[in-house]
């Protein structure tokens, strides 16, 4: 990749801009621990255990990304972290069978990754830009309402959710961010996200929203250590179902590897894909040796670069540093847990806006003049929203194919590639 492209930053900077980064996807990360943790009734030892190690492995599954080579690694500037599709089917598994058995799962889907990256990596010509805007557009409208979700408090179905509270913190951490990144200067703007999120917690301080307590219960130093919830199992149907969520965060990644592309003015080759694919299942398998998750290229932190506007890995290894250590001292990892959900729901809803407007921009070089181009977008995206508002559509059909079905990105690929090739046939794929 050629640096000269991109705002350098100082290392000192550079690590101001990581600490953002790892805030963007922070609670995405640590949500499928403590989801499947609750899940499986762990005590509050192997809760923190499941926690701690999980942020520790998305620094190191970030570094395998990061470190681009001749096998492995794309090379360009992204966070791994949890893939929160992949919570219903370990919970199952993991109820269903046993612990052990949802790890060896995870392991057979990682090593399943790694082996079929480069057969894969051959769907690139299948992502022109009509494509490529329309998924990008869909993976940014699909979180919004998660930001809104969280500017309410987190969960819609409490009675305080909406409550003034949760609103003036969500409005205020936005309006920060505003100010900072419009009328701030030089390298203060590209961290508006990172003052809005300290603003904002600051203000819910002073209501007394903020608690501390996570940090004085955390303990000061964690150890990985591989199979700590026991050896791996092997089951025909539990690794099935891991390999096909496998290959449903293969195809989000894709719509982040080109939407990274797009922001940097890169032309991501199969090559690319190829490496990246492979660094994501090493994640994997890693992930399940040592009795975390499976991981996946994070599109949370897209709309972060977008609106910093500094493009260069710099930051990203500093937040896969932070992260490790963090995963190591957990009291360092409880910082980031005390800010409040609306705080986080209001510099959400700016970054995923900016990634939908990304994908807006890349529609701009399709050719609207051809109505083929109008009803492609229009299918893809209707039906990404419409799957991620309902998924229960899907609720009557086998369970293999639900676990497709029921992601509004999966479906926003499937719709733009299949219309795109029915109506234009070898014309309409890249080469």
């Amino acid at each position: 990749m050629n640096n000269t492209e991109f705002k350098e930053v100082s290392h000192s900077k550079a690590a101001v801009l990581g600490i953002q980064h790892l805030l963007a996807m922070y609670s995405g990360a640590v949500a499928v621990p403590l989801l499947i943790g609750t899940a499986l009734n762990f005590n509050s030892t192997e809760m923190t255990y499941l926690v701690s190690i999980d942020i520790f492995m998305c620094g190191l599954a970030t570094f395998l990304q990061l470190l681009r080579n001749r096998y492995f690694g794309i090379g360009l500037p992204v966070i791994l972290g949890c893939a929160i599709q992949a919570v219903e089917p370990l919970k199952m598994i993991g109820k269903q069978f046993s612990i052990g058995t949802m790890y060896g799962a995870i392991i057979i889907a990682g090593i399943f990754v790694f082996l079929i990256g480069g057969q894969f990596a051959r769907i690139k010509k299948f992502f022109p830009p009509v494509v490529t805007g329309s998924l990008i557009t869909v993976i940014g409208l699909t979180l919004i309402p998660i930001a809104i979700q969280n500017i309410g408090g987190g969960d819609s179905t409490a009675k305080s959710f909406g409550n003034i509270q949760s609103l003036i913190l969500g409005l205020i951490t936005i309006v920060v961010i505003l100010l900072v990144q419009v009328w701030g200067k030089g390298f203060f703007s590209s961290i508006a996200i990172l003052i809005g999120l300290i603003s904002g917690t600051a203000v819910a301080a002073t209501m007394g929203l903020v608690s501390t307590s996570p940090i004085t219960e955390a303990s000061w130093f964690h150890i990985p250590q591989p199979f700590y919830f026991g050896a791996p199992q092997f089951e025909w149907s539990s690794s099935l179902t891991m390999i096909i969520i496998a290959l449903v965060s293969m195809v989000e990644s894709t719509g982040v590897f080109f939407a990274l592309g797009g922001i940097l003015n890169k032309q991501i080759t199969s090559d690319d894909l190829k490496r990246g694919y492979r660094a994501e299942g090493l994640a994997v398998i890693l992930g399940g040796i040592f009795n975390t998750f499976p991981y996946t290229t994070f599109s949370q932190n897209v709309g972060l670069l977008q609106l910093s506007g500094i493009k260069t890995k710099r930051p990203i290894y500093w937040s896969a540093i932070l992260l490790m250590i963090m995963g190591l001292l957990p009291k360092i990892g409880a910082i980031a847990t005390i800010i409040p959900t609306p705080v986080l729901g209001g510099a959400m809803l700016v970054m995923f806006s900016m990634i939908s407007v990304q994908g807006i921009r890349m529609l701009f070089n399709v050719d609207f003049s051809d109505e083929r181009n109008i009803l492609i977008v229009a299918l893809a995206v209707g039906m990404g929203l419409g799957v991620s508002i309902y998924p229960g559509i899907f609720q009557f059909l086998p369970k293999t194919i639900q676990l497709f079905l029921g992601n509004g990105i999966v479906v926003a690929s499937i719709t733009s590639v299949l219309l795109n090739v029915i109506f234009k046939g070898k014309d309409g794929l890249t080469d």
